[in-house]
């Protein structure tokens, strides 16, 4: 009889808890991003209307559709957390993938939008302001490009630490946000100094409108990935096997599926034993060889390990 000291399967990480970790986390921040967004959209709106610019009041604007987006992962959060029920046995993880689909949607969008109204802008160059802008609304736009930058990096940063697609896909609004106000001030800033040359305004827009939709694109594809069930890279599963078979107890590996939950990895496997150790035995070696794969490969978070004694399976060597 064979005996293992390391963990059985049931005491290494359970995809429950990994799934869950993090949402206070995700709320805080998002929460603070919805009050600062607010603050901005009325800071931009009233140096819009005290410095005389529609672009800063369209700034202003644009900043309150961020927080629309944040109402979402903050609602959201709440639901993909619950825990595994009857009508869904495998958690609401998904959830979380539907809403980063919606805030990417919204950020392509979003840049067709810019598109658009820069194109429409350029056809309307000839027009004349019959008041041009004052420094408070520049001074405004300035700001908020700071701010924001500065709460996309805090974000994505939490977003990658839990590993939450739809707080990065947040953090990715939050800087378009910030690039959509940065033709804004070169709008103000130009109208003051140089009103002849407003049109660099809107080509600038157009050029960060294309920014804006591939990172949208960017957001969307993980989101997409899991829907379809894609397997994780080849590497993975090389990587998989080869830690399966360092088991000095495991004769083979095989069938071994992954598939993507979020931005983690979840598989299973088939291993082959010696076919005169107990159940116990199985079971240990099993427990080790998950406890193994998930020490070794971060981005796997659950491992489900059918155990068959050597000798009765024929091996196939297909992943």
């Amino acid at each position: 009889m064979m005996h293992e000291p390391q963990m059985p399967a049931n005491d290494s990480r359970d995809i429950r808890t990994v799934l869950a970790s993090g949402q206070g986390d995700i709320r805080r921040v998002t929460w603070i991003g919805l009050i600062i967004n607010l603050f901005l959209s009325a800071l931009k709106f009233a140096a819009g209307t005290l410095g005389a610019s529609a672009a800063v009041k369209a700034d202003a604007i644009h900043s309150l559709t961020d927080s629309v987006t944040d109402l979402v992962v903050i609602i959201g959060s709440y639901f993909w957390s619950r825990p595994p029920d009857s009508d869904h046995q495998h958690g609401h993880h998904r959830i979380e993938s539907a809403v980063t689909l919606f805030i990417g949607a919204a950020l392509f969008a979003l840049g067709v939008t810019i598109a658009w109204d820069a194109v429409r802008s350029l056809q309307q160059i000839d027009e004349i302001c019959p008041c041009p802008p004052g420094w408070i609304a520049a001074a405004a736009a300035a700001l908020s490009i700071i701010v924001k930058e500065i709460l996309y990096r805090w974000t994505l940063a939490t977003g990658r630490r839990v590993k939450s697609p739809a707080l990065m896909a947040n953090a990715w609004h939050h800087r378009s946000d910030a690039f959509s106000s940065i033709p804004t001030l070169a709008a103000v800033t130009g109208a003051i100094l140089f009103p002849a040359w407003s049109f660099l305004d809107h080509v600038g827009a157009a050029l960060v409108s294309v920014f804006i939709m591939h990172a949208a694109l960017v957001i969307i594809w993980p989101a997409i990935r899991e829907f379809m069930d894609l397997a994780a890279p080849e590497e993975i599963c090389r990587r998989i096997r080869a830690i399966c078979l360092a088991h000095p107890h495991v004769a083979h590996v095989h069938n071994i599926r992954t598939r993507y939950i979020g931005l983690n990895i979840q598989c299973d496997l088939h291993i082959l034993v010696p076919g005169h150790i107990t159940v116990s035995d199985g079971h240990h070696i099993a427990g080790d060889v998950k406890n193994r794969i998930i020490a070794a490969i971060p981005d796997v978070i659950d491992v489900l390990i059918h155990v068959e004694p050597a000798g009765e399976v024929k091996p196939d060597e297909k992943c």
